[in-house]
């Protein structure tokens, strides 16, 4: 009987020590917060819907000399770099294999854009074995992180590099890609898309329905970002595993802006089972910006032609930095996080990721979110919302591994 009284006695004590454990981030100072959030960050895997690194190493003209473009080290410009990455608790950058929709004109020409970024892609990774590492699946990027390396999962940003040719999706994902957003900017072979107003198809075409059915089949997630809302609604009719927003946000925020998920979207997704991941992006985050920027860009047009500048003055890109701030403040971490509480409230947090587009966005990024350092911001501002540590795991890669799973599970039993 002692030894039963005794066991009851333990078991209650570590009920006891296990309710003391959970924290009320909300009481924290905002000094005491921001650390939390950084080990936060620093301790579990974090995942990054979207980030262009691999198009900004094309422009940058990525070759292994480092006076070119090395990210294995800090550098000057650009939003990502593996010291960054580690500062900001970053593990699992999706690298975006972004075709232009000018690419679509001439037959071959995206299909074969794509394949130099995932060797360019594959050629970080062997060149830095020591920081980076290719990941097809979650199981790689749990072991990557076991071993601090920092994964590259790839997603290709419009489903034009499939070409007119439905084996090409089994290609690409023998090539490592593990999301295709189905369109970019323009109407493709696929779907239409939100920036244009064109409708070639009404939605998803007949060769897009056969497409997604095959992402499904091979195990290849399929991605609404930048669909239209008619390709939206057709692709959830279709797919028989979840999809994801892989760079999105709220089109509440950002009133008659197709490329943002409206509530109606959202809720669709949740039902689907899917995640969306929240666009970091100024003109994603606030309308108030984008309208600020378009009035920005015509003062800045009107400046250099009255000036005789160039862009690439020094003179006028001083001139244009301290115009930009001065006439339309960036947004804040504070307003990218009203976008997932707007999520959270309407669909629950099992829905939202981080897609960041990061290296993808320019320099319209909020304050306080300007480069993957800055995440525990977002996740400190988060916590003070009263968000749990169990919250920001869900965010930061449980949501999008149990979407992936589910992705990977349906190709197995096909």
């Amino acid at each position: 009987m002692k030894k039963i009284f005794a066991l009851i006695l333990m078991v209650g004590a570590f009920s006891c020590a296990q309710k003391e454990e959970v924290i009320d981030y909300t009481k924290m100072s905002d000094e005491e917060r921001l650390k939390a959030a950084t080990e936060i960050a620093q301790s579990i895997i974090m995942v990054d819907g979207h980030v262009d690194l691999p198009y900004r190493m094309k422009v940058g003209g990525f070759t292994l000399q480092r006076e070119i473009l090395d990210v294995s080290v800090r550098t000057p410009d650009g939003n990502f770099d593996f010291p960054r990455a580690k500062e900001g608790g970053l593990d699992a950058p999706f690298m975006s294999i972004y075709i232009p929709a000018g690419n679509q004109k001439t037959p071959g020409a995206s299909k074969a854009l794509a394949d130099s970024l995932i060797r360019m892609t594959e050629r970080l990774a062997s060149t830095f074995p020591d920081k980076f590492a290719m990941a097809y699946s979650p199981a790689d990027i749990e072991a990557n992180f076991s071993k601090g390396l920092i994964s590259l999962p790839m997603g290709m940003e419009n489903g034009a590099g499939i070409e007119d040719d439905l084996a090409n999706v089994a290609y690409f994902f023998q090539r490592g890609i593990r999301y295709i957003t189905l369109t970019h900017g323009t109407d493709n072979l696929i779907g239409d898309a939100s920036y244009d107003t064109t409708g070639t198809h009404g939605g998803l075409s007949p060769f897009g329905e056969e497409v997604v059915k095959e992402m499904n089949r091979v195990g290849i997630m399929v991605d609404l970002s930048h669909v239209s809302d008619n390709t939206f609604r057709d692709a959830l009719a279709i797919t028989k595993v979840p999809v994801i927003a892989s760079h999105s946000s709220v089109r509440k925020f950002t009133p008659g802006f197709e490329r943002n998920m409206s509530d109606e979207l959202i809720q669709a997704m949740a039902k689907n089972g899917g995640v969306m991941m929240i666009n970091f992006g100024g003109s994603f985050i606030d309308s108030a910006y984008a309208a600020g920027s378009a009035k920005v860009r015509e003062h800045l047009v009107n400046y250099l032609a009255e000036n005789n500048l160039s862009r690439t003055d020094s003179a006028f890109k001083a001139y244009a930095e301290a115009y930009a701030a001065a006439n339309n403040p960036f947004p804040t971490v504070q307003r990218v996080a009203d976008h997932f509480d707007h999520v959270k409230n309407l669909v629950g947090v099992d829905y939202i990721g981080l897609g960041s587009d990061f290296d993808g966005v320019g320099d319209s990024l909020p304050t306080g979110l300007k480069d993957v350092s800055m995440f525990p911001n977002l996740i400190a501002e988060l916590l003070k919302r009263g968000y749990t540590k169990e919250d920001i795991e869900k965010i930061c890669y449980k949501n999008i591994f149990r979407v992936w799973k589910a992705v990977e599970d349906y190709a197995a039993n096909q």
